[in-house]
C-alpha cells in the first residue's frame, strides 16, 4: 500500500547538502504531489535555506496544494496558496522569552569556560532557539548533519576538559537554567551543536497531523517518516529526526537512511544508503501508484 503522506528531513535525506542540486528529488516529488500524496518537509532550518528559498518555483500551483514545510525546529509551518508560501501558526517566543533563552545559553557558555576552560560559540540568530557550538575547531564545511566520528570527538573533548556528566548532563543543566528563569527549555543536540529553545521538530509534526492529516482522514498508519539522524548520540540522547516520533505519530513507519551505524529508537528501520535510498523509495512509490 502506498503512503498517503510522507514526512522527511531535507539536509542529508532529500539532498546531500544545501549546495547540492535539487533537480532529482524535485522531479520525483512532482510526480507524487500530482497524484495527491502529501509531502511534508520537516527541517530545523529556515525557508531561505531550502533550495535557496525557491522551492515553490519548482512546482505547479496544483502540485503545491499537497506540499508542506515544517521548519525552524518547531517555529514555522508553511503551505502554499496560488503558488506562494503561506506561513501558518508560528511557535515563536515573545521578546522576554527570547531574552531568557539567550541568557540561559550565555550562562551555560560562561559556565563551561569558567569551570572547565572549554571554549564554545553561540549562534543567537535562530527564531526560537540558540545554538551552542561545543566543537569550535571542527568545521563541517557544506555538510550540516551528523558526520562519522563526531560523537566520539565530542565525548573526547568533554572528557579532556573533565566534564564527567557528558552531553546529557549539559542538556539537563540547560533545561534547569531555563526552569530557574521561568521558561520551559528543550535541549537537543547533533553532537557539534547543543540547540536550546522552546520547541522541537515534534511541534512541526504534530501541527500537520492535526491540521492536514486529520481533516483529510489520513491515518498515521498510512504515513512514513524519513531522516538521517534518528540514531542515539549517547545514552538516552535522541538524534534530531527522532523528534518526529511523537504520541500522535508513533503508529507510523520510521526509516533512517544514515550511513552511520549506531543504536536506533525502537521501531525505526535502519536502511542506510543516504539520499540515494530515500530517492529510491520515492521512485518505488511512483511505480506502485
Amino acid at each position: 500500500m502506498n503512503d498517503k503522506a510522507i514526512f522527511f528531513d531535507w539536509d542529508g535525506t532529500a539532498v546531500k547538502s544545501r549546495k547540492a542540486p535539487v533537480d532529482e528529488v524535485v522531479t520525483l516529488m512532482k510526480q507524487l504531489l500530482v497524484r495527491g500524496v502529501k509531502l511534508i518537509i520537516i527541517s530545523g532550518t529556515t525557508y531561505e535555506k531550502i533550495a535557496d528559498g525557491k522551492i515553490h518555483q519548482y512546482f505547479t500551483v496544483e502540485e503545491l496544494e499537497n506540499l508542506y514545510l515544517g521548519l525552524g525546529r518547531g517555529a514555522h509551518n508553511y503551505s502554499f496558496e496560488n503558488g506562494n508560501p503561506v506561513l501558518h501558526e508560528e511557535f515563536l517566543p515573545d521578546r522576554d522569552e527570547k531574552l531568557k533563552i539567550h541568557e540561559c545559553v550565555f550562562q551555560l557558555h560562561q559556565y563551561l569556560l569558567r569551570e572547565y576552560s572549554l571554549d564554545s560559540d553561540i549562534i543567537f540568530t535562530r527564531p526560537n532557539y540558540c545554538k551552542l557550538d561545543l566543537m569550535v575547531n571542527h568545521d563541517r564545511n557544506d555538510s550540516l548533519f551528523l558526520q562519522e566520528g563526531e560523537i566520539e570527538m565530542l565525548q573526547q573533548i568533554l572528557k579532556v576538559h573533565g566534564i564527567c556528566e557528558g552531553i546529557r548532563g549539559l542538556m539537563k543543566l540547560a533545561e534547569q537554567m531555563g526552569k530557574e528563569k521561568g521558561v520551559h527549555l528543550k535541549a537537543t543536540t547533533d553532537a557539534k551543536y547543543l540547540e536550546i529553545g522552546l520547541t522541537t521538530k515534534s511541534d512541526n509534526v504534530d501541527y500537520f497531523v492535526d491540521q492536514v492529516l486529520k481533516p483529510e482522514n489520513i491515518s498515521i498508519t498510512e504515513c512514513s517518516f524519513w531522516g538521517d539522524e534518528f540514531m542515539y548520540l549517547d545514552d538516552g540522547i535522541l538524534g534530531s529526526d527522532a523528534y518526529m516520533m511523537t504520541e500522535k505519530t508513533k503508529q507510523g513507519s520510521f526509516n533512517d537512511v544514515s550511513e552511520l551505524r549506531g543504536s536506533l529508537p525502537e521501531g525505526v528501520n535502519s536502511l542506510g544508503g543516504g539520499t540515494k535510498r530515500f530517492l529510491t523509495f520515492l521512485k518505488n512509490e511512483i511505480e506502485r501508484s
